[in-house]
């Protein structure tokens, strides 16, 4: 993980450019390559973190020559690029640029990949070190790695390494999870597989591990002797935006609760690792998903809640229910909204409830973590006219509004004793500036020098999974009867409120 230091803003990253490599990018013609891998290498090679000594090269279907493949992405680079594009640059860039079209399955096109990548070793200086970017449907996972061991083209000798990036979802469920990781360990170790999650990327998300074992000020305080309750919302305002076959299948907990909301959840609460070396941060995220509570078929009727959006308004446009949405089923029972409480059983966390929600076509776009301090006895306040003593809350806003935030109470001017909330806030942007970013520029970054810290180990992915199994289950068992229940554009199921209620709380985002 790439660590800045500063104490003001304008601030220069204090890395340097990573070593010879050659990136091949399995899925080259797809969105994700034009929307987000190419503005973020270009965006590393604007930062001078690429090598001199670099190049990439494209394998997707579509019968193309290189020529065209340099042109289309000089299309894409002036569409979705997060800054304004330097021609002088991008043709030093597109010069680096080679292309491969073949099928995936297909054993002849990995040969003719080996040539290719011996002969861009030559042409750019790459010495022979590749990363494989997955960039494809994960049907096409196992056969791709075992294509790729077959090969050869993953096997590290002479010094030069081969390292492979896979997309999620990994698995669909914890067998097809487990059956994912045995098939690719059988090509590639541990140490190659980098299981990428864009969440992680984020700078807000890297600083809560900065926040947390940076600052003497609350960690000696983080624990159920002083905290009351977290809340993890990761809010999307859009629908599936076309993508009905794909979430007809997936659905919003795996989708998104068993990796970003789980991955949040194991920064905030786990055990402060011995370095930032990798496996020292990934053993503490294993030891913490491990300690969470495993769900019961009761436990999941009352401590879960799932729902799917109908007919609303979302930022002034009408937005159709998601049965009418292209490609779903008219009577899908497909969740677009997750809401569940778990708890924790170790000593840093027994007995704190922790709530974690997230859907579609929600009131806002917000990923925000909300922890809230225990009260503080009233008896010094009795005899006062204040009746109601303001807790204390922190909240860490990961997107839109990058920052942290502190509410603490203060006594009103006046000559009576009175209280009020008074919010400290610290903004990334007005603070530090912004840099355009995608969120994936840290992440490739990584890999390229070999830091394994942001991405998920095997056990990692297999215990999320393994909290989240026994949900999927008592849901399929018992389809709900009354889909669509919460209308576009509001905060989810009444349902979710009712989560924290019965416990005394509500949730803090979208109930000013």
């Amino acid at each position: 993980m790439t660590v800045a230091i500063a104490s003001h803003a304008a601030v220069e990253p204090l890395a340097h450019s990573a070593g010879p490599c050659t990136i091949v990018i399995f899925g080259a013609a797809g969105d994700l390559t034009k929307r987000l891998l190419l503005p973020a290498l270009y965006n590393l090679k604007r930062s001078n973190l690429l090598p001199q000594e670099f190049a990439i090269v494209g394998v997707a279907h579509t019968p193309i020559s290189q020529d065209d493949f340099r042109s289309k992405l000089n299309r894409d680079i002036h569409e979705f690029a997060t800054v304004a594009v330097d021609d002088q640059l991008w043709q030093q860039f597109e010069q680096r640029l080679y292309y491969l079209s073949g099928e995936f399955q297909d054993a002849k096109m990995y040969q003719q990949l080996h040539n290719l990548l011996t002969q861009v070793d030559q042409d750019c200086g790459t010495q022979g070190n590749y990363l494989f970017y997955l960039a494809t449907s994960s049907n096409f996972f196992c056969d791709i790695i075992a294509q790729l061991g077959a090969a050869g083209l993953v096997q590290e000798d002479d010094g030069h390494w081969r390292r492979v990036i896979i997309e999620k979802p990994f698995g669909h469920d914890l067998e097809s999870a487990r059956s994912l990781n045995q098939n690719i360990s059988h090509v590639l170790k541990e140490s190659q597989i980098y299981r990428i999650d864009h969440y992680l990327g984020k700078e807000t998300v890297q600083n809560i591990l900065v926040f947390r074992f940076g600052n003497g000020l609350f960690e000696p305080i983080w624990n159920r002797e002083h905290i009351d309750h977290v809340q993890i919302t990761v809010a999307e305002t859009v629908g599936v935006e076309g993508r009905g076959n794909f979430y007809e299948g997936t659905g919003a907990v795996r989708d998104m609760m068993q990796n970003h909301l789980f991955q949040l959840l194991t920064m905030i609460t786990m055990e402060p690792p011995v370095s930032f070396d990798a496996d020292a941060v990934r053993d503490e995220k294993s030891k913490l998903l491990k300690s969470v509570q495993p769900f019961t078929a009761e436990m999941v009727q009352t401590q879960t809640v799932q729902g799917q959006y109908g007919e609303g308004t979302v930022n002034g446009k009408t937005v159709p229910a998601y049965r009418s949405e292209p490609r779903v089923a008219p009577d899908s029972t497909t969740e677009t909204y997750a809401a569940l409480k778990l708890t924790i059983d170790n000593w840093r966390w027994a007995g704190v409830p922790f709530y974690l929600r997230t859907g579609k076509c929600l009131s806002a776009r917000v990923t925000e973590v909300v922890v809230q301090f225990k009260q503080v006895p009233s008896l010094l306040f009795r005899d006062t006219s204040i009746d109601h003593l303001t807790p204390n809350f922190l909240v860490l806003r990961i997107q839109p509004d990058e920052g942290i935030s502190f509410q603490l109470g203060a006594k009103i001017p006046g000559p009576t004793m009175q209280m009020g909330a008074v919010k400290m806030d610290f903004c990334y942007a007005d603070y530090f500036g912004t840099t355009p970013s995608t969120g994936y520029e840290t992440l490739l970054y990584d890999c390229m020098i070999g830091d394994a810290t942001l991405f998920q180990r095997s056990d990692n992915v297999e215990l999320g999974w393994r909290i989240v199994s026994p949900i999927l289950d008592v849901w399929a068992a018992t389809s709900p009867q009354n889909f669509p229940n919460y209308t576009a554009g509001t905060w989810g199921p009444t349902q979710a409120d009712a989560l924290l209620e019965r416990d005394g709380r509500q949730w803090r985002v979208g109930t000013a």
